[in-house]
């Protein structure tokens, strides 16, 4: 199941968290309709905070927030490109803009990866 994924981490403060649900579940139809292999959005459950660093710390967590660490899968980094290209041009993209988003995007983080292990 693909090649190629697309990771990101960021904060969501607990009253959020539902506005969130329902904008991923929108985000994440989007992206599979223009082709993505599959789009996992998961809240955190047993996160801590390290000694140096974690998943609560690389997003400078709040007391009042929890962690989302998500992945969309694609066929390859072409395929990845194409399926960005076309939801970025999506109308129903435009609805989710920084000034309306569940949570703080200037903490968020993400980055495109090759698959290296796969069992």
């Amino acid at each position: 199941m693909g090649n190629y994924v697309d990771g990101f981490v960021l904060p969501v403060p607990k009253a959020n968290v539902e506005a969130y649900r329902q904008m991923a579940t929108d985000a994440g139809k989007v992206w599979r309709e223009y082709g993505a292999l599959d789009y996992v959005e998961c809240l955190a459950d047993d996160v801590k905070p390290g000694e140096v660093t974690s998943f609560p710390q690389s997003v400078q967590l709040k007391d009042d927030e929890t962690v989302v660490f998500a992945w969309i899968v694609y066929e390859s980094r072409e395929h990845r490109d194409r399926v960005l290209e076309q939801v970025m041009k999506d109308p129903r993209m435009a609805n989710m803009n920084p000034q309306t988003m569940p949570f703080d995007g200037k903490r968020m983080f993400w980055g495109g990866f090759k698959v290296l292990v796969r069992v």
